[in-house]
């Protein structure tokens, strides 16, 4: 084959296959490190945290000096669940509440993380629906809840709607300010190029905003699902009194200590838990979209 033959090959589009293929495997390579970096990230981060927890919770009772009658350390809950003839029976009681409670919280969570996800799409596509609706966000997202227990309850009574509304109520305003805030961090350029093409807001909100929006959103739903647990917990206290927020008060008044530090220690490590797991979610699916977690909470 001459040298004028050969040349002609190397420079045709086939020849160009190999390194478009060497290209895309280390594209590959980068996205699947990049993955496992911030999944082992996150992973580490929620084992630091047990761990820092469990210390802390330790010391405090050491430094408080309080009664072993009254106060419970990590040892004495872990003989609670584990090593006391009764192990099964307590396991059964205080998971049973627990499950109680992560019903609420899911019932809370939907309804508010709906809701602040249709109100942040309201705001995207009406300016002036946004600057009306959102001084008031703000504003009932500094107020207690408790403030807002006793109307809530006069209104919908002591069931399943008290546990959506208190619940959302939670999740509501931070979900809300958070998907707003990311609805409006998207490229202008881009959504000028959709414009030009022929797109409307919906077009731009779909194709442009609702991706960009991401970190923001997976930012919502991790400090939602803490919010969404507390809410539950008030809700059950305030007006069901049953889960564990509505047993929690009798076991203090009962003196029945081993079951109040159990059911704080169980909600408290399932909060921490469900955290964690949004949380490494998140920079997983980030990180393999190439995008970084936003900071604004």
């Amino acid at each position: 084959m001459s040298p004028q033959m050969s040349a002609a090959v190397a420079d045709s589009p086939g020849a160009a296959g190999p390194q478009s293929q060497m290209l895309a495997d280390k594209v590959r390579r980068d996205a699947r490190a990049s993955t496992l970096k911030a999944l082992g990230a996150s992973l580490l981060t929620f084992l630091l945290t047990l761990v820092g927890v469990t210390v802390l919770w330790q010391l405090a009772l050491w430094a408080s000096d309080l009664s072993p009658y009254v106060a419970k350390g990590p040892v004495d809950v872990w003989n609670f669940f584990f090593v006391e003839e009764a192990a099964a029976e307590n396991r059964a009681e205080i998971l049973g509440n627990l499950a109680v409670t992560l019903g609420d919280a899911v019932i809370g969570f939907a309804a508010g993380l709906l809701i602040a996800l249709l109100g942040a799409i309201g705001f995207r596509l009406s300016r002036g629906f946004e600057q009306a609706m959102m001084p008031i966000a703000l504003l009932l997202r500094s107020v207690p809840l408790v403030a807002f227990a006793p109307i809530i309850i006069m209104i919908f009574g002591r069931e399943f709607a008290t546990v959506a509304v208190m619940g959302g109520i939670v999740v509501l305003f931070p979900a809300l300010v958070n998907i707003a805030f990311g609805l409006q961090q998207s490229s202008q350029q881009t959504l000028e190029v959709v414009q030009v093409y022929g797109g409307g807001p919906i077009k731009q909100l779909t194709k442009v905003a609702l991706p960009a929006s991401l970190p923001a959103f997976f930012a919502a739903v991790r400090v939602s699902v803490p919010g969404a647990i507390t809410g539950a917990l008030l809700a059950e206290w305030l007006a069901t009194g049953s889960g564990i927020g509505g047993v929690i008060n009798g076991y203090a008044t009962s003196a029945k200590f081993d079951e109040l530090w159990a059911s704080v220690v169980v909600v408290t490590l399932t909060s921490l838990v469900l955290y964690n797991l949004v949380a490494i979610l998140e920079n997983t699916v980030l990180a393999r979209m190439g995008m970084h977690p936003t900071k604004r909470l």
